[in-house]
């Protein structure tokens, strides 16, 4: 039986899709692998050590104050549980981009974006004794970071 050609234009779409689907969940497979994907999903600090040029922010860590009550998701993720993995996704969306192209500056800085998130952990842990001081008289708030740079990391 011949095709009309409507259903086999369709047919080489349908297969044409098909295929740079199954080509792009391919590399998509073998990036999350090499990149050692699956050790993203938990909270061990020691991940951060996956990319190089995170090991002198992970080493200030070790000799900064939080070290030993807070592991880097407690600080650079929400604490609620859809934020922490909506932010996990869109930070190892941004650094596997990042490190596939090589676009990547050598002196790393925290994103505006991922600042409000420390910031957010920091109030949020500390709220306490931070509630009436981290805003400012004009109603805004203060960064923590402004005054307590050293904190989570030694610079």
């Amino acid at each position: 039986m011949v095709m009309p050609d409507d259903s086999r234009r369709r047919f080489r779409w349908g297969m044409a899709v098909a295929i740079a689907l199954g080509v792009l969940a391919g590399l998509g497979a073998y990036t999350f692998h090499s990149a050692s994907g699956v050790s993203y999903l938990s909270d061990d600090s020691e991940t951060c050590l996956n990319c190089h040029v995170m090991r002198e922010q992970f080493e200030s860590w070790t000799r900064s104050s939080h070290h030993a009550v807070a592991a880097c998701n407690d600080c650079h993720t929400p604490h609620s549980f859809t934020g922490k993995w909506l932010v996990k996704a869109a930070n190892g969306f941004h650094h596997s981009l990042a490190f596939t192209t090589g676009e990547y500056p050598t002196n790393i800085r925290i994103k505006e974006a991922n600042a409000a998130v420390t910031q957010g952990a920091c109030v949020d842990c500390h709220q306490a004794m931070v509630g009436p001081v981290h805003v400012s008289e004009g109603g805004e708030e203060l960064s923590c970071a402004s005054c307590h740079r050293d904190v989570g990391h030694l610079h």
